[in-house]
């Protein structure tokens, strides 16, 4: 039975094309794709952290810590999908803060970052204000300011790698191996 090298070049080019087609979805990380507070943020008042990644993650680790590596959060971070959540301990004085984060994404990649925001706190009243009477309705309006809104960017400092993953490379190039070696098997031999 004689093969065509056009064949056999052919059916190499299908196998790549086809391998590489499947092999697609797998190279796409998984990636933070927001977080509350938003990287740069400045809020008042916080009680806890939310991560939100583009599909579930396991093994959380998240740490709120300010510039002398003082830890703030209370507990273990909470997962429920793609959302991780971290409380944090009460009465945060005012400051810069970095959320510290690690988390194993749904293909086994692990995915670290870190966002920064700052917690200016609440203006305390002086000792005129706090002698008057505040409106029930102002009150309730000041208990229930939203925290910072949730940042729809990726954080930039995130290092999720890339690129074709070892595994890859070692198929693509035993097929080429078996490929060029079919190639050179089935020539046609000439005759003396």
């Amino acid at each position: 039975m004689k093969t065509s090298p056009v064949a056999v070049v052919l059916a190499l080019l299908a196998v790549l094309v086809l391998g590489t087609a499947f092999a697609s979805p797998a190279l796409a990380h998984d990636t933070l794709k927001s977080s509350t507070p938003a990287k740069g943020a400045k809020v008042e008042g916080l009680k806890q952290v939310k991560l939100t990644f583009s599909a579930t993650v396991r093994f959380p680790n998240v740490v709120v810590h300010t510039k002398d590596n003082a830890a703030h959060q209370d507990g273990k971070p909470v997962v429920d999908g793609p959302v991780v959540i971290q409380k944090l301990k009460d009465d945060l004085p005012p400051g810069e803060y970095v959320i510290a984060y690690r988390v194993v994404s749904s293909d086994g990649h692990p995915i670290e970052g870190e966002i920064p925001f700052t917690l200016v706190g609440q203006e305390s009243p002086s000792p005129s204000e706090s002698a008057s009477v505040v409106p029930a309705e102002s009150a309730t309006l000041t208990a229930t300011a939203a925290p910072a809104p949730v940042a729809q960017a990726q954080d930039q400092s995130e290092t999720s790698g890339g690129g074709v993953p070892g595994w890859a490379w070692l198929v693509v190039g035993g097929l080429l191996g078996v490929g060029i070696g079919l190639f050179f098997s089935m020539r046609k031999k000439k005759q003396p």
